[in-house]
């Protein structure tokens, strides 16, 4: 399956966003999720919610401000930011994903093309 993300833009501080995410391909039931790299930075995962919509997992510091959410009839999902910051800026990337036992979030199979958020302060 191949995961494509769009939605992304320049934005002030305090200012919102929707990043959408479809799918092409077989439907799976993994979860699915959103990492993160920012200029000079790893790539960090974001938000993730599990195939039937009822489970999110969220990075601390977007906590409270993003919403991950999806549309399994549209095969897609979808990361509703509000109170943006500057260092939100990252090009944000879809893929379906997994934890292991400690928690920690990974992705399955290769990142594709992401979308850029760029929040001004």
């Amino acid at each position: 399956v191949q995961l494509q993300a769009s939605g992304g833009g320049l934005v002030q501080a305090g200012g919102s966003l929707t990043l959408s995410c479809t799918a092409t391909g077989r439907f799976r039931d993994y979860s699915r999720g959103w990492f993160r790299q920012a200029p000079g930075k790893e790539r960090e995962f974001v938000a993730s919610v599990n195939w039937r919509g009822d489970s999110t997992h969220y990075l601390d510091s977007v906590k409270g401000r993003f919403t991950i959410s999806r549309d399994n009839a549209k095969n897609a999902i979808y990361l509703q930011m509000n109170s943006l910051q500057p260092e939100d800026t990252a090009v944000y990337y879809c893929i379906e994903n997994y934890f292991d036992h400690s928690g920690t979030a990974y992705s399955l199979g290769s990142f594709g093309r992401g979308t850029l958020v760029t929040v001004s302060s």
